[in-house]
């Protein structure tokens, strides 16, 4: 009988110390990953929800995707990402449509005459950009052979700067700016300048992009 009361007794005072143990590895835990600022960010980046404070909460492991680099793809959705965060179906203040930002007037000089449809066709969309670039890139392709590499306004030109400046601001704006070297200035409604368009997209491998003087895009509602 005392055996069995003496078993007892230890077996009630293994369970007290796991409890407090436990106990005292939770606050320890909630007090370290709650007051982390690094542990804050990473709940308002990834969106993490801790159920069970038992368990520490490890920091989600770095994300790994392919780079695009300086290729056309990437050049394609650099641009997309400034004029719109990559959103095919957006449409600005100012009425300028889809991940690109085309204007109205711009899609009927490529082709296309129907901005609803436009707006809810991605295909359409990254087709109207080639044929945009390509139809500018005609338009510019003397400026391009004259200007590329050389310094305006603290920037380097090269012919990816131009294009995106050509998309920004149209390619006549674009050649005044490039002959005046940097004089004539030119801002959008929202004061991006083409300036600022040829030094964030310089570099960019853009020779894919033929020079199309009659570029449209076929096949389309």
């Amino acid at each position: 009988m005392i055996k069995n009361i003496g078993s007892y007794l230890a077996l009630s005072l293994t369970i007290c110390f796991l409890l407090f143990g436990s106990i005292y590895m939770n606050k320890s835990v909630k007090e370290k990953n709650y007051t982390s600022p690094r542990y804050a960010a990473n709940i308002a980046n990834h969106g993490e929800v801790i159920k069970d404070n038992l368990f520490p909460v490890h920091e989600p492991q770095p994300i790994y995707s392919p780079t695009l680099g300086k290729t056309l793809v990437g050049f394609k959705e650099a641009l997309g990402f400034k004029e719109s965060g990559g959103d095919y179906f957006t449409v600005n203040t100012f009425g300028y449509l889809g991940k690109y930002q085309f204007g109205k007037e711009t899609l009927k000089m490529i082709g296309i005459y129907n901005p609803v449809h436009f707006l809810k066709n991605p295909e359409l969309q990254e087709k109207a950009f080639i044929a945009n670039a390509e139809r500018n890139k005609w338009i510019l392709r003397k400026d391009i052979k004259r200007f590329s590499g050389k310094v305006i306004n603290g920037t380097k030109i090269t012919e990816s700067g131009i294009l995106a400046a050509a998309h920004l601001a149209g390619a006549g704006n674009v050649k005044k700016y490039l002959r005046s070297y940097g004089e004539f200035g030119f801002s959008d409604a929202y004061g991006t300048s083409i300036s600022y368009y040829i030094k964030k997209f310089s570099g960019y491998d853009t020779s894919k992009i033929k020079p199309n003087r009659k570029a449209k895009v076929k096949h389309t509602a």
